[in-house]
């Protein structure tokens, strides 16, 4: 059941904070990270191999340690994104958005109206219909889900200024793999011209009032990143 968010909250203070993304269909994992003092796991339903019943696990080992939880959820389609909400994440992280177009259908996906037009039910995001009353729920999940959108495709960095503008959106992770094969420099996220462009589109993301994400691997690229305004970012 959603609750307080705590990575929310320290978005919300300018907070840097540090993840890593959990591929594997394992709840062992998520503790790990837990225990290492990460601030949020981003279970992978994207490129990773779990299905939805080992999300909902990794939800419960994460709830167990204290440690943030956010879904890479493939497949930008309302039903889809439903199902995994409704496992109790904390945040949505949605791939391969290109658009505007795009990323108002994942608000209508991801907020409950009257922000958005996602379904209610007794499911354990709403604490079975027992926890709390519903209304409460949908008041709560509104407040503190983080939604996500990432851009990952020139078409997506040439559409980034509407993109970052759409209401309801609280993050904008740039995806620097994806972004270098759309550019032309597969394997070469470091690129100067990839890295330029994860910088034009996190200020502008932070200029319209939204949190920046990308990936730091070391303790340099971290430090850069921050320098940049960049609050969200990941191991890998």
């Amino acid at each position: 059941m959603i609750g307080a968010n705590t990575l929310k909250a320290k978005l919300r203070k300018g907070e840097g904070v540090l993840g890593a993304f959990n591929a594997l269909p394992s709840p062992d994992a998520v503790e790990i990270l837990g225990f290492m003092g990460m601030d949020f796991v981003i279970i992978d339903a994207e490129h990773g191999v779990s299905t939805l019943e080992s999300c909902e696990h990794q939800v419960r080992a994460a709830e167990a340690v204290g440690i943030s939880t956010m879904m890479r959820i493939a497949l930008n389609m309302p039903q889809n994104i439903l199902r995994h909400l409704d496992t109790g994440v904390m945040g949505a992280q949605i791939p391969q958005v290109d658009s505007a177009e795009e990323a108002r259908a994942v608000v209508d996906a991801v907020r409950y109206p009257p922000l958005g037009k996602r379904g209610l039910a007794g499911v354990r995001a709403a604490g079975y219909g027992v926890a709390m009353p519903l209304g409460d729920c949908v008041k709560k999940a509104n407040e503190e889900l983080i939604l996500c959108v990432q851009i990952e495709t020139t078409k997506a960095i040439e559409n980034a200024a509407e993109i970052v503008a759409v209401d309801g959106i609280d993050l904008v992770f740039l995806g620097p793999t994806d972004i270098s094969s759309s550019m032309g420099f597969a394997g070469q996220p470091t690129h100067p011209e990839v890295m330029e462009a994860i910088e034009h589109v996190g200020k502008a993301a932070v200029s319209a009032g939204k949190w920046a994400g990308t990936i730091a691997r070391d303790a340099d690229a971290y430090e850069h990143w921050r320098n940049v305004g960049y609050q969200y970012l990941c191991t890998g």
